[in-house]
């Protein structure tokens, strides 16, 4: 190895502690942010299809069927607290860039994870679940606050993924 490698090696060392840390957080908040959004926005997609088709039939159910839609987009409100928190958290919100140890980085980037995959995947899966709860609106109107009951059960899940995370990034030191 050269003078001219060794050299260029140690800026990117260099590079990777100084800012390598506050990248991998920065990554792990931005995952919280997104993901669960993409899911939000996936999930009351695919519920708001469902209720159009009703809402042809029935323009009166609006009110219900909107319940039902929204249901899936907490997720991506749950995503911006993790994110808002995870910034908070490695003190962004000072106005200046924290030091912060590439370990350090690694720990917020998999304490944001939880949020970020139980986001995206659960905000889906419920979107999946008020469209099926529509259904149940559109030929038994009497009874579409099971269906309210079974979108509930997901999102129980992406509360246990918000906990998790919440509780991993209070535990960073």
């Amino acid at each position: 190895m050269d003078l001219t490698q060794m050299v260029d090696l140690q800026q990117s060392v260099t590079f990777l502690g100084t800012i390598g840390g506050l990248a991998l957080a920065l990554l792990g908040a931005g995952l919280a942010a997104v993901l669960p959004g993409i899911g939000s926005a996936k999930g009351t997609g695919i519920a708001g299809e469902a209720g159009t088709g009703l809402l042809c039939q029935d323009p009166g159910k609006f009110g219900k069927v909107m319940i039902l839609q929204v249901i899936p987009g907490t997720q991506g409100l749950y995503g911006l607290v993790v994110w808002f928190f995870a910034i908070f958290s490695m003190g962004l919100l000072g106005g200046e860039l924290p030091a912060m140890t590439v370990a350090q980085g690694m720990q917020y980037l998999f304490a944001c994870l939880p949020m970020a995959l139980g986001g995206l995947f659960s905000a889906i899966a419920q979107g999946r679940v008020a469209a099926g709860s529509i259904n149940i609106l559109a030929k038994k109107p009497d009874d579409w606050s099971k269906g309210m009951v079974l979108c509930i059960t997901v999102e129980f899940y992406a509360i246990l993924s918000l906990l998790a995370s919440m509780l991993m990034i209070i535990n960073i030191s």
